[in-house]
């Protein structure tokens, strides 16, 4: 069989947050890739990615190192990488840049590699699964294949951090004005709706989580009123972390205010579109969260 005729496969990174917390975003993104048959390969040994930011910023050279080993079990695999975090997008991608434009960082990463018996070659890519929806599956196909139109749903997408920025280094055009997930929400038949300040972070990342909880709640608090305020009816994320920030951080919210005012359902963009084509709610995890996703159930139920 030659390359052309291949059938196309992905090493699944999984990250931290995924598999311990969100299984059901694992399961859904899984069940979708095969879907549309591409295949899923484990990667055997994979570690932290490890966290983008701070980790980088005070040691660059062992931070490199873990994030290299992570892309040798790909290169192994020998296929790219797909994952659904963008913190591990943000590491494993940036690395790889990094290890292909920076020779004395490559050189010095692979000699402490070479003591495992591993080498970082450069032979794969790292892609976020909204590249793979975008760029192999393609808009058009999921939606020739939607079965549930999300007609009249009220969206407001967060993009989160990683993912865009830096938009030089990630190469997703415009880090203020996005597009790309908007249209993967209309092909659905849902609508994609603006709010005040949508690019701002959700709160979780850089260790203000860790460090300053109430303020990482600020941050969430203003997210969720300002799509609350638009009528959304659900928040659609593209990275574990911030669904993470967005269902726990809610719960943690109504605790700390007395209150249940903050029960956005918490939809991660896959399962989004196992939704649409049909996917159970239980398959994908949807009645484990911490915010219930019921109310969008039950208004998806009523569309004709």
């Amino acid at each position: 069989m030659s390359d052309v005729e291949k059938k196309l496969a992905y090493s699944y990174f999984l990250g931290c947050l995924t598999p311990n917390r969100y299984p059901g975003i694992e399961a859904t993104t899984k069940k979708l890739l095969k879907f549309f048959d591409i295949d899923v390969l484990e990667m055997e040994g994979a570690s932290c990615c490890p966290a983008p930011g701070v980790f980088g910023s005070f040691d660059l050279i062992n931070w490199c190192t873990i994030a290299a080993r992570n892309i040798t079990i790909a290169e192994k695999n020998g296929t790219d990488i797909v994952l659904t975090c963008n913190g591990c997008f943000g590491s494993l991608q940036e690395a790889n840049h990094l290890m292909m434009h920076n020779k004395s960082l490559r050189e010095r990463v692979n000699a402490t590699l070479k003591k495992i018996n591993r080498e970082w070659k450069g032979t794969i890519r790292v892609r976020h699964i909204i590249q793979v929806l975008t760029e192999d599956i393609g808009i058009e196909k999921i939606k020739g294949r939607v079965v549930q139109p999300l007609t009249g749903i009220k969206v407001g997408v967060h993009y989160g951090c990683h993912f865009l920025k830096p938009s030089k280094v990630r190469g997703q055009g415009s880090s203020e004005r996005p597009t790309i997930v908007e249209k993967i929400v209309e092909a659905l038949g849902a609508e994609s709706v603006e709010y005040k300040d949508k690019i701002m972070c959700c709160g979780a990342g850089g260790g203000v989580r860790a460090f300053q909880k109430n303020v990482a709640l600020d941050f969430t608090r203003d997210k969720v009123l300002n799509m609350k305020e638009v009528g959304c009816d659900c928040v659609v994320d593209v990275c574990a972390f911030c669904h993470f920030q967005f269902d726990v951080g809610q719960k943690e919210l109504n605790e700390m205010y007395n209150t249940q005012e903050f029960n956005l359902p918490v939809i991660f963009l896959t399962q989004l579109i196992g939704l649409a084509l049909g996917f159970s709610p239980h398959e994908m995890g949807l009645d484990a969260q911490s915010i219930s996703s019921k109310p969008l159930l039950d208004k998806i139920a009523k569309i004709e």
